[in-house]
């Protein structure tokens, strides 16, 4: 979360922008693999994490959030972004969960198309949403700007 908005002000201080915190767009709660890498996780919790992954509404162990709960914050953000911003552009400085979410629900793919994104840190993804309720990825895992 620190690097997070880190970033965002170093981003915010580079275009002249003001740096806003909004919750739903937060990193997914993990729960108590929180901390953990993936081998970790599938060592001590290999069952469970065996079920998170093929399951939306599964949960991570002790407490975490599933990707059908994330997807539902997330998308609620969404919402209140594109009605506060209309027609105008918003950029967002957030992590890998809410980003893929964003594409996926712009997409109308199935929760498992989660896992067939790569992102890569300080890419830029691009989604434009319109008054219709359409929306459309223009850009993923851009980092044209890193070289």
């Amino acid at each position: 979360l620190r690097r997070c908005r880190e970033t965002a002000a170093a981003v915010a201080d580079r275009l002249g922008l003001d740096v806003r915190i909004e919750d739903g767009l937060r990193e997914t709660d993990f729960g108590a693999w929180e901390g953990l890498t993936f081998g970790e996780v599938r060592e001590r919790y290999g069952d469970d994490l065996t079920t998170w992954l093929a399951d939306p509404e599964a949960a991570p162990t002790g407490g975490g959030e599933s990707f059908a709960e994330v997807a539902e914050r997330v998308a609620a953000a969404r919402d209140r972004l594109t009605a506060r911003y209309a027609g105008r552009t918003v950029l967002a400085v957030t992590h890998v969960t809410p980003i893929k979410t964003l594409v996926r629900l712009a997409l109308e793919a199935p929760a498992k198309a989660m896992f067939r994104m790569e992102l890569s840190a300080a890419s830029i993804s691009t989604v434009a949403y319109y008054g219709d309720g359409n929306a459309s990825v223009r850009l993923l895992n851009d980092t044209s700007h890193l070289r």
